[in-house]
């Protein structure tokens, strides 16, 4: 409720684009909506596999606050629209009226169980599980928007995680989101999991999933942070056998240049995602300038991620 005990209403905005677009369409929404932006993978049922399949096709959306301010609201974001489709078409966007009574319905018609891999399934804070579930299950608020499992880039990173995992180690992840490929580490049975981020809303996220996943204590350490500080001892650990970056390509690059690869212990596993296709030789350049080989490449429409590793030293 508002100021005056009147009901609020939200205003859907959702987007549908290809891989290539979400990012920008994202950070463009995100100035305007309310309680985050999600990026999603839109799927269709096969009726053959009797499973929903993803059709390629992204979809961006959030919520507007239905207030007083809500037209200049939407005159300024398809303004912000039109500015950036002046660089590259833009679908035009979509607008659903939701009533408060049906807000997090609203939410939740978006997430449902998802399957990762052989092990993984990521499951929303209030699904439950109606048989016993043999796969190893993280459950994330997707109200906090930061990371929820539906987006290429973090179903691609988990599921190279579940490929290239050694239990009972260390674990880094580098820009935490929702937390959760750490929470997933320590379900898979890291020995000690480290989970940063530069936002403060995603290092508060990261805490509250740990929370709802009744992860050990002590086992999953979160913080406020980045390269540099994990580097400079601020943390129980400084290196890990497996570390994970799942943003921007520009981040990830700026963080090679940060020493990134300095984290990855003898023989270790450096995961990359959030890459497009036509970013990943630039990527791969920078990785391999650190001392990495690409042992792994996994795709999902114009989505790529990496997984990497220290080359063999002859000398």
């Amino acid at each position: 409720m508002d100021d005056m005990g009147e009901k609020i209403h939200w205003i859907e905005v959702k987007i549908h684009c290809d891989g290539e677009l979400a990012e920008a369409l994202a950070e463009v929404l995100g100035r305007f909506v309310s309680n985050g932006v999600v990026i999603e993978s839109v799927t269709s049922f096969n009726p053959r596999t009797q499973e929903e399949e993803p059709t390629g096709e992204i979809a961006v959306f959030g919520y507007l606050a239905l207030d007083q301010n809500i037209e200049d609201k939407k005159y300024k974001l398809a303004e912000a629209l039109w500015h950036l489709g002046q660089i590259i078409p833009i679908p035009e966007p979509e607008f659903k009226p939701i009533h408060d009574a049906n807000w997090m319905e609203a939410w939740k018609e978006h997430y449902h169980p998802i399957p990762i891999g052989k092990k993984l399934l990521i499951l929303p804070a209030w699904h439950s599980l109606k048989d016993e579930e043999e796969r190893v299950v993280v459950r994330i608020n997707p109200a906090m928007a930061f990371g929820t499992g539906t987006h290429p880039t973090t179903q691609l990173c988990l599921q190279l995680l579940e490929r290239h995992f050694q239990p009972g180690k260390d674990f880094i992840d580098v820009g935490c989101g929702s937390g959760i490929l750490s929470i997933a580490a320590v379900k898979m049975g890291a020995a000690h999991a480290l989970a940063v981020d530069v936002d403060s809303q995603a290092v508060t996220a990261t805490m509250e999933n740990a929370e709802i996943n009744k992860l050990p204590e002590g086992v999953l350490e979160v913080s406020f942070g980045s390269v540099p500080e994990i580097l400079s001892g601020q943390f129980s650990i400084k290196q890990a056998p497996m570390v994970v970056v799942n943003i921007l390509t520009s981040v990830v690059l700026g963080l090679f240049d940060q020493s990134l690869g300095a984290l990855v212990s003898t023989d270790g596993v450096l995961l990359l995602s959030g890459i497009l296709k036509d970013q990943e030789l630039e990527v791969l350049g920078a990785a391999e300038a650190a001392g990495f080989r690409m042992i792994e490449r996994l795709t999902d429409g114009d989505w790529v991620s990496l997984a990497t590793e220290r080359k063999i030293s002859h000398l």
